[in-house]
């Protein structure tokens, strides 16, 4: 059993690198203009934190390399004409159930818990709305939904930050789902270089007494994962 799963995980994994490179870039203002429009857009940054980019447990080095791409993105969609920028961002108070999952992270009121500050630099930072979440959902128990129903679904909405099979696999599959199941359409993209999750090695798992976790893994699974279920992936959005 165990040799013939590896056979057939084998070629999908090799079927998953090949589609992987072969993403193709998408351009802003075609997906603008499919939308209706900049004011039919919304961009979802999802937790861009210091404490998954630079301090705290859960930092990670490749979740930092993807602010720059995060921030030329941001500014290419405001100049473009795009208004609505969400930001929803761990905010847990110091019991936090998820801790048991991912160790204490992000705690109100602490450095971790703030914006990076490269987005609090952004000359329309006082246009970000951020959106303080307890869980992995951007949609439970936050202002989403309410938002999402005062200003009607968006026809285009981009997500990115991190992590991909986390908090990103949450919010896109939310807002695809929510439009599904109104009869919406909403092409919800992604682009996979402003994406990405942490890596945690078998050996460094295990003296920490955590879960391992295969960063090049889970993010190329779940991006496909998201493409399965009718998520846009994109190389990048230019």
């Amino acid at each position: 059993m165990i040799e013939a799963t590896r056979r057939t995980s084998g070629a999908f994994l090799a079927w998953l690198d090949e589609w992987y490179a072969g993403l193709e870039p998408a351009s802003l203002d075609d997906l603008l203009a499919a939308a209706g429009g900049p004011e039919r857009a919304a961009v979802f940054c999802v937790d861009l934190l210091e404490g998954f980019c630079r301090q705290g447990p859960l930092s990670s080095p490749r979740v930092a390399a993807i602010i720059e791409p995060i921030l030329r993105l941001m500014r290419r969609a405001h100049d473009a004409g795009v208004g609505k920028f969400l930001l929803p961002q761990d905010a847990h108070p110091p019991e936090s159930p998820e801790f048991g999952q991912f160790g204490p992270h992000c705690v109100v009121g602490t450095p971790e818990a703030e914006t990076v500050a490269e987005l609090k630099a952004l000359p329309f930072a006082d246009e970000l709305t951020i959106i303080p979440k307890r869980s992995l959902s951007c949609a439970v128990g936050t202002e989403l939904p309410a938002w999402l129903d005062r200003e009607g679904t968006p026809t285009l909405a981009l997500v990115i930050g991190d992590c991909t099979d986390l908090c990103i696999y949450q919010a896109a599959m939310y807002l695809k789902l929510r439009a599904n199941d109104r009869g919406e359409q909403c092409q919800v993209v992604i682009p996979a270089d402003c994406v990405d999750t942490y890596d945690l090695p078998i050996e460094t798992a295990a003296e920490v007494g955590a879960l391992p976790h295969d960063g090049e893994l889970m993010h190329r699974l779940f991006l496909y994962h998201l493409a399965l279920n009718g998520v846009r992936i994109a190389k990048s959005v230019t």
